[in-house]
Parts: structure tokens; C-alpha cells; sequence
């Protein structure tokens, strides 16, 4: 749903566009309420904080994402069968790669900024992210430890966040740009091969 107030969209647009492009700590309040021709006081009155923002931020781009994995994972499991391996990957990396068309002519800017918080070195930052998708994430980590019995949990923990950091390099398109020289596939034909990659480490014998 939009948002009722046109100066705390203009600051969350912002925000989005300079933390995805210089990151959290780099940008400043000031650089945001230029962007958004605001004042500090409206993003106090809005957010409370730069952290509060930046949290705003988070939810705003996660949380159709968050919506269909929920729902998915509840299709899935209706059946009264635990999913396997494969569906969950599919499930998860699908809707996670969808983001770029989720948020139209914002798409780009969004995978930007979601990549780079979810590489950011400041442990901080990241959790602040975790915690905006960690309930439905959790489902899915619990999800797919059920459906590896074999692995001890920790194994299982380490691949899910494996899968997490390759997901988040594709949805910003730095895995492409990993090999420029190399022909480009297109956003489908990289989301399956991520998708069968995945799959594979997870299934692998245990470490």
C-alpha cells in the first residue's frame, strides 16, 4: 500500500538509493533529507532514528518477499508431507530472485541496496536486517533441517547461510559481474542454475 505521507516516501526512497549505493555507515542524515528535500526533524518524527530508518527501509523491500515465502512454504506443507530439499530451494530462491520485478522501476535500486546490507561487514547492521526476515527465514531453516535429517544442525545452519549470501549477490547482479567477460544467460536461466547449485549443496554428503 502506499504511503499516506509524500515527504516519508521521498525519505525512504532516498535512504534506500544512498545506503544500497555507499552503504549505512557512509551516508549521512544529512545527505538523505537533501535527497528527499527534507529536514532531520521529519525523519526523527517518521523513523525516530537513522537506525529506525534504515529498519523502515528493510521492511519496505522485504516485506512482499516475506508475504509469498510465508505463503508458499504454508502451501507446501498443507499437503501434510514435509517438503523435500528441492521445494524449499526453489521456494525460497524463486521468491527471493523475484525481487527486482516485485518493485518495478524501483527493482534495481532495491537488489542494490538488499545486497549491500546483507554484505555489510558491521555485524549490527546485518542483524537489523535478520530481524525483519528471520520468522519466515527461521521456517525455512527449520524446514530444511527436518528435510536433512543426515546433517547435523550446524551443517544445515551453514548452508542455509550460504544460500542466503549466493541469493543476495544474484538478486543485486554482483554474481554476473563476477565474470564480465563471460556471455550473459539472463536473470531466469541464472535463478534455475542458483536454483540447482543449491540444491546440490544442500543434498551433499555431510562435511
Amino acid at each position: 500500500m502506499p504511503d499516506a505521507s509524500p515527504t516519508k516516501s521521498r525519505i525512504l526512497d532516498a535512504a534506500e538509493e544512498l545506503f544500497g549505493d555507499h552503504g549505512y555507515a557512509a551516508t549521512t542524515l544529512r545527505a538523505v533529507t537533501e535527497a528527499a528535500g527534507a529536514n532531520v526533524a521529519a525523519v526523527n518524527y517518521h523513523f525516530g532514528s537513522k537506525e529506525g530508518l534504515l529498519r523502515a527501509v528493510v521492511r519496505r523491500a522485504m516485506e512482499s518477499v516475506n508475504a509469498e515465502r510465508e505463503r508458499r512454504l504454508d502451501e507446501l506443507t498443507a499437503a501434510g508431507t514435509p517438503p523435500g530439499v528441492g521445494d524449499l530451494v526453489r521456494t525460497f530462491v524463486g521468491t527471493g530472485a523475484s525481487l527486482v520485478r516485485r518493485h518495478g522501476p524501483r527493482g534495481p535500486r532495491v537488489a542494490r541496496f538488499v545486497g549491500r546490507v546483507v554484505c555489510e561487514p558491521d555485524p549490527r547492521i546485518r542483524r537489523i536486517f535478520a530481524d525483519e526476515v528471520s520468522p519466515v527465514e527461521g521456517r525455512y531453516r527449520t524446514a530444511l533441517a527436518a528435510a536433512l535429517p543426515e546433517l547435523p544442525a550446524d551443517e544445515v545452519t551453514f548452508r542455509y547461510r550460504a544460500m542466503i549470501g549466493l541469493l543476495a549477490l544474484h538478486q543485486s547482479g554482483t554474481l554476473t559481474g563476477l565474470s564480465p567477460d563471460t556471455s550473459p544467460t539472463g536473470p531466469e536461466t541464472d535463478t534455475e542454475r542458483l536454483i540447482t547449485l543449491l540444491t546440490t549443496a544442500f543434498t551433499a554428503p555431510r562435511t
